[in-house]
């Protein structure tokens, strides 16, 4: 064998000018999430009403007005986990997007030597962490306060719910950050988050609200994230969850879709 051919087999294999070894890869995805749970750590004026927001309202109504009424606390436990789901998808996405584009962050990580899913999958990351952070704190809230009886299959159930239920609404705040920059987004979100949360029965039961607004109530994606927390606390067992997962899988593919084209022509 010549000596070219030995040095050619024992040269390491070259990877391919432009990409990253696996190794490198999945280190540039690991940074972008850690930095982007670090920013938001570092803001608590954000993610402090972000997270608390739900166990609040969960404290005045779940237990301290609620008068000992089980059913009811479970209730509230299921749709107050859905309310606090929502808003780290929306607000994470919806408001950091839109002031970074007003800023020329999201240009700057454009032109920067790292994997283009990182920018987003770090945003996922973050708020399926928030939405976790939230469910445990209502659970906790709805075990030692409220007194709701939870099966370890139960807690597991409200958990996965928690940390996947959010992706469709950060794919929501993606869209409506792509349309809007800076500060004018958390007034066009809150428009979105409060209305949105009503009417899909979230603050008060469907039955209670007029006949015409129920009709419509599963047009909204906040409507089958609360029908799978009723079906994770034991309220919603007369029906498969399974529609209502594959229902939001098809929200969060379509406002997808819908922000990455505007990203690509505007920005």
């Amino acid at each position: 064998m010549s000596t070219d051919a030995v040095l050619n087999r024992a040269r390491p294999t070259a990877v391919p000018s432009g990409a990253m070894s696996r190794r490198r890869l999945f280190g540039a995805y690991l940074a972008e999430a850690r930095s982007e749970c670090l920013r938001y750590l570092r803001a608590p004026a954000f993610i402090l009403p972000m997270t608390l927001f739900s166990t609040v309202f969960y404290l005045m109504f779940g237990v301290l007005i609620n008068h000992g009424n089980a059913q009811a606390a479970r209730y509230l436990l299921a749709s107050y986990s859905a309310f606090g789901i929502i808003g780290p998808g929306l607000f994470g996405f919806g408001v950091s997007l839109a002031i970074e584009r007003d800023g020329g962050l999201l240009t700057l990580k454009r032109a920067l030597p790292m994997p283009p899913g990182a920018y987003l999958l770090g945003k996922m990351a973050m708020a399926m962490i928030a939405a976790t952070v939230v469910t445990v704190l209502l659970l906790l809230i709805g075990a030692f306060l409220a007194h709701v009886a939870l099966s370890r299959g139960q807690i597991a159930a409200m958990l996965a719910v928690g940390a996947l239920g959010v992706l469709p609404f950060c794919a929501l705040g993606m869209f409506v950050g792509t349309l809007i920059k800076g500060q004018g987004a958390p007034g066009l979100l809150n428009l979105v988050y409060l209305p949105m949360a009503f009417l899909s029965g979230l603050w008060l039961p469907l039955p209670m609200l007029p006949q015409v607004l129920r009709k419509f109530a599963p047009i909204w994606p906040s409507y089958h994230l609360n029908q799978l927390t009723l079906a994770a606390v034991g309220m919603n067992n007369h029906a498969a969850p399974w529609p209502h997962a594959l229902v939001l899988a098809g929200f969060a593919l379509a406002f997808l879709s819908l922000a990455a084209r505007r990203l690509r022509r505007y920005g």
